[in-house]
């Protein structure tokens, strides 16, 4: 079982330490890169997974509603905590309600559980984002009007894909193939631009930081508990709800903090020491994954 941690978690922990190796040496414009894949690469992964005819998207409907409780349900569970800590709850709540399941979660699931996990890593990966970009935006600015959704590419191409799918059109597999290619690329980008990102945020605020990367994953787990057990998920939508639910915190939520002024070093903190505690903390929750469930 060890040696299946590892070889899950190696590649994930090495490339995002070339990514931090390359941003030390060379300080690469990592926004244009995470630009080109977020609006690209990412979409054209998240559309040819749900386009494709032989992936039974209605079997994912229980998968996302316990991802939409693991996201909100944490936010929910933790505000009596930043109210216990004196914390804004603007700056502690969003980074334990919004996981890194896109740079960190979707490579892992994939490399834990294979190419199978991909369609279920995807859904719980959109629910994040769409989450991130309504309810996250709203709890930082409430006048945020939640049409600039639709200016996303990774939400239009979300729609279109669902349409597709459900529609049954059939799409050309070389067209499929030519998007899983290109979509491809968004995995290792992801987390070599997770290693740059983190070059970019200090430790100033470590103790916030060592409280949230053990809230954050501990909250997302005391929800998934229940919910697989209500909503009867086994095995490999099972697998990835207790992987994603384990989660620290997104990235993404540095960059909002710093755009909206919402004490960014805070979260930068809360941010980076998460993810170092994700050192900790998944390879047990994959002993357990392995363990106990039968992803197959």
């Amino acid at each position: 079982m060890i040696a299946k941690i590892l070889a899950t978690l190696l590649p994930v922990f090495l490339i995002a330490g070339c990514g931090a190796l390359y941003g030390r040496l060379r300080t690469p414009d990592i926004r244009s890169l995470n630009t080109l894949n977020m609006e690209l690469f990412v979409p054209l992964l998240v559309f040819a997974v749900l386009a494709d005819g032989q992936a039974p998207l209605e079997e994912y409907a229980g998968l996302a509603l316990a991802a939409v409780v693991v996201v909100l349900g944490s936010g929910l569970l933790l505000w009596p905590v930043a109210r216990w800590l004196s914390m804004d709850a603007k700056t502690f709540l969003p980074p334990m309600m919004f996981n890194n399941a896109g740079n960190m979660g979707v490579p892992l699931m994939v490399l834990a559980f294979g190419e199978a996990a991909l369609p279920a890593a995807v859904v719980v990966f959109i629910v994040e984002m769409l989450l991130h970009f309504s309810v996250g935006l709203y709890l930082l600015n409430p006048g945020t009007p939640l049409w600039r959704l639709l200016r996303l590419p990774i939400v239009v191409a979300s729609i279109a894909g669902l349409a597709v799918n459900l529609s049954g059109m059939p799409l050309p597999p070389w067209l499929l193939e030519a998007m899983h290619l290109l979509g491809g690329v968004c995995i290792p980008l992801m987390l070599f631009a997770l290693g740059v990102r983190m070059l970019d945020i200090d430790l100033r605020d470590w103790r916030t930081g060592l409280l949230g990367a053990l809230l954050c994953p501990l909250s997302g787990l005391v929800l998934a508990a229940p919910m697989i057990w209500w909503l009867g998920l086994t095995g490999l939508q099972a697998a990835v709800l207790w992987v994603f639910a384990a989660l620290p915190p997104a990235v993404l939520n540095y960059l909002v903090a710093e755009q909206y002024r919402q004490e960014p070093h805070r979260v930068a903190s809360l941010v980076l020491v998460g993810n170092l505690g994700s050192l900790v903390v998944m390879p047990l929750v994959l002993a357990v994954v392995f363990a106990y469930v039968e992803p197959g």
